[in-house]
This record gives structure tokens, C-alpha cells and sequence, in this order.
């Protein structure tokens, strides 16, 4: 069982906090020239505190930019890899460096080099949902905004192992016709959302347009009336006539969807449990309290290997490249 909210900041806080955290905040930010990059997926708090809020890509495109000394990332680990691999020079700070990625580790290093020595011939093109290892054995990172897009600019000849989540994988397949290798990795979040729960929430709500995220299993895409990555879902209720929507994917989505059209109304698809199984457990161990120490201390800071870095940063300068 994964501790609570309030449990896990009880736990964790290193000192007396200030009674304004959100001044405190603000004030770091201009001691230390930082900036706040916040995943879609975090809580209230952070995400309106943050300078800059976007999915995978958006993030990527975001650090890559920035002119601060420090980066301060409120979402998961493979995201502030992310930035550093981008930023080697600047301090990337991570609230709570177990805020880890399922999907991330379902592909571990060891093995996925075995299994791409056993596809010699093919180019990798994996999602950035990946450890700094993975994407340094990679030929491209894409993400699920621009999956689609970068596949489609691979020769139809040119032979692909698609990684690591094969939910993607297959929607991708779907989408460009392409036959991909797929490894079966997945995210616990998108995985599960019930079936069934929806089609009983489609029919509760009849005028409810449900919308989904790629990362989601083929059973519950089949009842989406539009797919797409966070970024796209969010401009998709902004822009549709629809008044509901039944939303499957990570519910911190809501909170921006709701700021943009207040007048509508989001309702989150149920997992098969009756648990908060649709909230990611590693997103929410990032805190505002464990923000504010993270600027506070200058740790946890995210590092890797020189190697490593160089290593991961081409597939990325050549998903940015082709996502232009």
C-alpha cells in the first residue's frame, strides 16, 4: 500500500517549513535563477506554482530553452534525466528521487540489450518514458505526441523495435500501418482503467465524450472518441463542443482541463479496483514541501555518467529535430 499524502510529508520534512511556502518558493526561485517544470500529473499545488506545465515533449522542448542556472523538475525520474541529459551544465533538482516510473522500469538495461543484439538490423525508436539507459541504445526517443509523426519519417523498408510500452506500440501500428517489434512494457496507470466501468459511465452520462491516452489498453481506446497525448487531450476539451468527458488517463490532468474550461465537466475513468489505482503513486510522492527543500538543500540532485549522457542525448537532438 503506498503511504498517503499527508503520511509521506510528515515523514519526510527535514525542518520547520515557512508559514507562506508559496512566497518561500518564489523567493528560492529567484535566489537560486530557477525554474519550475511541472508534468501535467502533479498535484494542485505544484502545478500552479510551476513556471512552465506540459506533457513529455512540451517538458523536453522546455528544458532544452531555459536560460536558469537550476531546473527544478516536478514530475519523474526519466523526466529530469531528461532535462539533465539536455542541460549538463545546470543543477536539475527532483523533489523525491523515488518518484520512479513503472513504465521505466519494466524495461531494464540488461535485458532490453539482449533483446535488441537479437534484432540486429533494426532501428530502436523508444518513448521517452525510459531510463537514461534505454534511451542511450536508442536510435530516436519519441513521445506520445509525436510517436506517430516520427515513425512515419522512418523508410517503410527500414525494420523497428518500438520501446518500452507496447500499448503505444500498438497504436502506433494501428496508425501508420508500420510492423513494429514491440517490447511488453506498460504503465500501471493507463492499465488500469476498466472496460467495463466505462461503457457503464458511457451510458450513465450519454452526452459524455470519453477521450483517451495511447498509453492505455486497446479495449479501452476502442471506446474513445478521441486519443491523444496530454497536451492533446487538454486542447481537444478546450476546442470540442462537448460539455462532459469521460477522461482515461492520469487524473492531474483535470486540474488544467478545469482552469481552461471551468463551464465543463471532467469525469475520471475508474480503474477495475475500487482504489485511486488512476493516480500514478510516483507522480504524487513529489510534494510542495518536498519542493521547497529540494530548492532549499540543492538535493536530490539528478547526475549520470558523461558516456551515458552523450550517448542518450543524440536520439534525443534527433527527436526534437524531427519534431519541428
Amino acid at each position: 500500500m503506498f503511504t498517503t499524502a499527508l503520511a509521506q510529508r510528515e515523514k519526510t520534512q527535514p525542518g520547520e517549513l515557512p508559514l507562506d511556502l508559496f512566497g518561500a518558493i518564489e523567493s528560492l526561485k529567484k535566489e537560486l535563477n530557477a525554474v519550475i517544470l511541472a508534468h501535467y500529473y502533479q498535484e494542485p499545488d505544484i502545478q500552479d506554482i510551476a513556471d512552465f506545465i506540459g506533457d513529455s515533449l512540451q517538458l523536453a522542448k522546455a528544458a532544452q530553452k531555459t536560460s536558469a542556472d537550476v531546473i527544478v523538475f516536478a514530475g519523474v525520474h526519466f523526466m529530469a534525466e531528461t532535462a539533465k541529459i539536455l542541460n549538463p551544465d545546470k543543477l536539475v533538482l527532483l523533489p523525491d528521487l523515488n518518484a520512479g516510473c513503472s513504465l521505466a522500469d519494466s524495461c531494464p538495461p540488461k535485458e532490453f540489450a539482449a533483446f535488441k543484439a537479437a534484432h540486429p538490423d533494426h532501428l530502436v525508436v523508444s518513448y521517452i518514458n525510459c531510463s537514461a539507459e534505454i534511451k542511450a541504445m536508442s536510435d530516436i526517443i519519441c513521445t506520445s505526441s509525436n510517436a506517430v509523426k516520427i515513425v512515419q519519417q522512418i523508410p517503410k523498408d527500414q525494420p523497428i523495435i518500438f520501446a518500452p510500452d507496447r500499448n503505444l506500440g500498438r497504436y502506433v501500428m494501428e496508425q501508420t500501418g508500420r510492423n513494429l517489434v514491440l517490447w511488453q512494457g506498460s504503465c500501471i496507470v493507463h492499465e488500469t482503467f476498466s472496460e467495463k466501468k466505462i461503457v457503464e459511465l458511457k451510458i450513465a452520462h450519454p452526452q459524455a465524450e470519453a477521450i483517451a491516452h495511447p498509453e492505455c489498453e486497446t479495449s479501452v481506446l476502442r471506446h474513445a472518441s478521441f486519443i491523444g497525448s496530454t497536451a492533446a487531450l487538454l486542447k481537444h476539451c478546450q476546442n470540442s463542443s462537448s460539455q462532459e468527458f469521460i477522461v482515461a488517463t492520469e487524473p492531474g490532468i483535470i486540474h488544467q482541463m478545469q482552469k481552461l474550461a471551468p463551464e465543463k465537466r471532467f469525469i475520471p475513468a475508474p480503474p477495475m479496483n475500487n482504489c485511486a489505482c488512476n493516480e500514478c503513486p510516483f507522480m504524487r510522492l513529489n510534494t510542495l514541501e518536498k519542493l521547497y527543500w529540494a530548492m532549499k538543500n540543492r538535493t536530490p540532485e539528478i547526475t549520470m555518467s558523461e558516456d551515458i549522457r552523450l550517448a542518450a542525448l543524440r536520439p534525443m537532438q534527433r527527436m526534437l529535430e524531427m519534431s519541428v
